[in-house]
């Protein structure tokens, strides 16, 4: 029986890496309510914290895929995950709300920012040739799995133990990976004398990169700067990080209690999203590698902007209105991923792809980041979450028109297909 290609063991690290990565990411969820109890900090100040640890998980990205393609992905799986497991479990012992900033804010932040998709994305250019959207579509799935597997026991955890054990969860879940990521991991096939899965012999394997990991960032970003695709893919990803992590995966659980919906039940539904999210964005890898980008990305836009539109009616309306939402929604949550990178692969090539989906990534969570802030400021100065969901659903029809202007050849220089 033939041996199967370490590939799959090096995509299951990354998934397991990603996934845990993405649970710690939404804890905050669960613990806006419980915070402001506890405190008395009100929801703005605590929604600043959150904002803070998505601007940073989204502006290093860029600069750890240089360091991802300098130091490997190995030692900065091991790195980070250390991190974030420190900087969780220091939260217990906060008092005031500048230490939700420092510890959850920018030590948090920090290391999820570094085990973000980016690094899925390079892991995914240097181990696949054959079924790299499949293969990326299972990693930008992890993150839904992450919230269905960790987010309804956490919210249990804090119902029924404090939200102080529900962070000593994530950060002792987090200290267990990391050893793992680094014993298990390869950094490329050819540490292990291997090709990349499916790689023919008309093609070669691009030298790995050398240079200085913050320069090979900013390069690729003046570089791509000139590109129309990059301002297009960047401008519907901040589009996408508004509707999903800063908004939907911050706020929506404290928007289902304020109407008297239980945090354990309000939990349940970003799992539903989590569960159909699994089957979406697979699906989509699956899709990415078969069809037209654009037109798969107007389709998710389209039908996210609806879905939020919908959302304000769906706390008021009787019957299964929400369970809707969770069940359409999922299915669309992160589907955007694979076509955005596919996209980004054929304008830049395949080597610098993860340097250039790291600043599209950036625009993602600057976005995120701004939903965050600003929500938790709408709900404060207004009561609810109504024009925040809005505003939101109108953003992402925009987007869907958008990103139809992607895919065609760029304006001014494309990057070289060779390594930084």
């Amino acid at each position: 029986m033939r041996k199967p290609h370490y590939a799959w063991v090096v995509l299951a690290i990354t998934f397991l890496v990603l996934l845990i990565s993405a649970a710690i990411r939404a804890t905050p969820g669960v613990l806006i309510v419980p915070l402001e109890q506890e405190f008395g900090w009100s929801r703005a100040t605590i929604s600043f914290a959150i904002s803070i640890n998505l601007l940073l998980y989204g502006l290093i990205g860029p600069f750890a895929a240089g360091f991802v393609n300098r130091y490997g992905p190995r030692r900065v799986m091991a790195v980070s995950a250390f991190l974030i497991g420190l900087g969780a479990l220091a939260t217990i012992t906060m008092k005031h709300p500048w230490q939700l900033i420092a510890l959850w804010g920018v030590v948090v932040g920090t290391g999820t920012g570094i085990i973000a998709i980016v690094l899925g994305a390079t892991v995914v250019q240097r181990w696949f040739y054959l079924h790299r959207g499949l293969a990326l579509g299972l990693l930008t799935a992890s993150s839904a799995t992450g919230q269905l597997l960790f987010l309804p026991l956490l919210a249990q955890v804090v119902v029924s133990s404090g939200w102080r054990w529900a962070v000593i969860i994530v950060g002792l879940v987090a200290l267990i990976v990391a050893p793992i990521a680094f014993f298990v991991m390869r950094d490329r096939p050819q540490d292990m004398g291997l090709e990349p899965l499916g790689l023919p012999d008309t093609e070669t394997v691009p030298a790995p990169a050398t240079g200085n990991p913050f320069v090979a960032a900013m390069s690729a970003l003046r570089e791509a700067s000139h590109s129309r695709e990059f301002w297009i893919l960047a401008g519907s990803f901040f589009v996408c990080g508004v509707s999903t992590n800063g908004l939907v995966g911050t706020h929506l659980i404290p928007a289902c209690m304020d109407h008297g919906i239980p945090e354990v039940q309000a939990a349940g539904l970003l799992a539903v999203m989590g569960i159909f999210d699994l089957v979406g964005t697979t699906g989509s890898g699956w899709l990415s590698d078969r069809f037209d980008n654009r037109l798969l990305l107007l389709m998710y836009y389209g039908l996210r902007g609806l879905a939020l539109l919908y959302l304000p009616y769906g706390f008021v309306s009787e019957g299964h209105g929400l369970s809707i939402f969770a069940v359409f929604y999922g299915l669309d949550w992160i589907a955007t991923v694979p076509p955005t990178v596919a996209l980004a692969r054929q304008a830049f090539g395949a080597e610098k792809a993860g340097l250039v989906f790291g600043w599209i990534m950036a625009a993602h969570q600057v976005g995120a980041a701004l939903a965050a802030s600003v929500a938790g400021l709408m709900r404060t100065n207004e009561g609810n979450y109504d024009h925040a969901f809005m505003i939101a659903g109108v953003l992402c029809v925009m987007s869907a028109v958008g990103v139809l202007f992607a895919g065609k050849r760029p304006r001014g220089p494309v990057l070289s297909p060779q390594g930084v």
